[in-house]
């Protein structure tokens, strides 16, 4: 099973160097997914029906990624 995580990142901050310990924002979904096209597709629908994703600006950029839920401890959800 996969969970996605939605992390938001400064623009001044490349894309592919955009990781859960750089974002300003990190969202995990609260969903398993079997297929990692629905795990991507659900963390854009998540944030998009979230407070923090109406609230995005041009200065901020969003990268959703999905990790196998046995490798995750906690429950992150954070905004600094």
């Amino acid at each position: 099973m996969l969970t996605a995580f939605v992390l938001i990142c400064s623009i001044e901050v490349p894309l592919e160097a955009c990781t859960r310990n750089d974002a300003t924002t990190l969202l995990r979904v609260p969903t398993e997914f079997a297929n990692p096209a629905t795990c991507l597709m659900q963390g854009q629908a998540y944030l998009a029906g979230s407070p923090i994703g109406r609230e995005l600006d041009a200065s901020e950029r969003v990268k959703v990624i999905c990790v196998r839920t046995e490798r995750i401890v906690g429950n992150p959800t954070y905004r600094r």
